[in-house]
């Protein structure tokens, strides 16, 4: 009877270890940090102050801890997304999209800048320059040096770039109507690259060229826009197509009630953040598929 009695406890001490071990380990995954991704917007020092000012929001919204990291190119941001080693990733439209062919990812939400949950792309010149319209430019685009900003970008490159291929100049970098074509890798450069008139003509983000004039970057006396896109939805931030509903509900939650001038700066001068779903993006969808870029092949390294 002893025995028994013995094996009874030592069995029930087994049990109750056994069951305390999954209890922690469940804990520990539950407690795991939520982990944010940042594409690369503007420059890290600009972006560095916003992004910490973000993760102590988060923190003191979120049940959970939350870690954010600016990452240093749309493809990293994609990949982590595609393959959920990251919860929430900021991202441009042409790259959400990607995403969202390749693994589900879902848009939950966006900012609105000036009251309004849109931008634009535009096509810009210098002031010396003898044309005021696209049109004008066109008749003369052997003689123009033009410049996209990064291949993934959706107001730097794959709507100007349809624009243009529409028109019947362009192709590829390689095959065009130009007198050259480049890439700069971010709207900043292209900018500045048009200002000094180290080309005749650049696309760029509407919310970041004004933020540049706002900041003093760009001297906007010096700059003209000669085309102008139709609205284009904001950058969206999506989640991971396993996310679960009460997160997905917190994330949205706690971005739509910040008012942090330090965050909403970074984020193309935001007045807000507000909720948004995939419907918004589908017409990017439309033109990424059209140009032959609805694919991880199309994303800049």
């Amino acid at each position: 009877m002893k025995k028994w009695t013995m094996a009874l406890v030592a069995t029930s001490f087994l049990l109750l270890t056994a069951c305390g071990e999954s209890n922690e380990e469940e804990q520990g995954e539950s407690s795991d940090p939520l982990e944010v991704a940042v594409i690369p917007a503007q420059s890290s020092g600009e972006m560095s102050d916003g992004l910490n000012a973000l993760e102590t929001s988060l923190n003191e919204s979120m049940d959970q801890e939350v870690n954010v990291d600016h990452y240093p190119s749309y493809n990293a941001v994609v990949e982590a997304l595609n393959f959920e080693r990251i919860d929430l990733a900021y991202l441009g439209p042409l790259t959400y999209v990607i995403a969202n062919e390749e693994s589900g990812a879902e848009a939950i939400l966006t900012q609105e800048v000036g009251g309004e949950p849109f931008y634009y792309s535009y096509i810009i010149s210098h002031v010396d320059q003898p044309w005021d319209s696209l049109d004008e430019m066109l008749e003369q685009s052997e003689e123009v040096d033009f410049a996209f900003g990064s291949v993934s970008s959706t107001s730097g490159s794959l709507i100007p770039g349809l624009e243009l291929r529409d028109r019947g100049v362009f192709e590829s970098e390689e095959e065009n109507e130009f007198a050259s074509v480049r890439y700069t890798g971010s709207h900043d450069v292209t900018a500045n690259a048009v200002q000094t008139q180290d080309v005749q003509a650049g696309a760029i983000d509407s919310a970041i060229y004004n933020e540049l004039v706002e900041d003093g970057t760009i001297d906007d006396s010096q700059i003209k826009k000669i085309w102008e896109s139709d609205q284009l939805y904001q950058y969206p931030w999506a989640v991971p197509q396993s996310m679960d509903d009460d997160t997905k509900q917190q994330f949205q939650d706690a971005f739509t009630k910040i008012e942090d001038e330090e965050i909403l700066e970074i984020f193309g001068g935001a007045s807000a953040f507000v909720e948004t779903d995939h419907s918004n993006y589908e017409s990017i969808a439309q033109a990424a598929e059209d140009f032959g870029m609805l694919n991880m092949e199309s994303i800049e390294e």
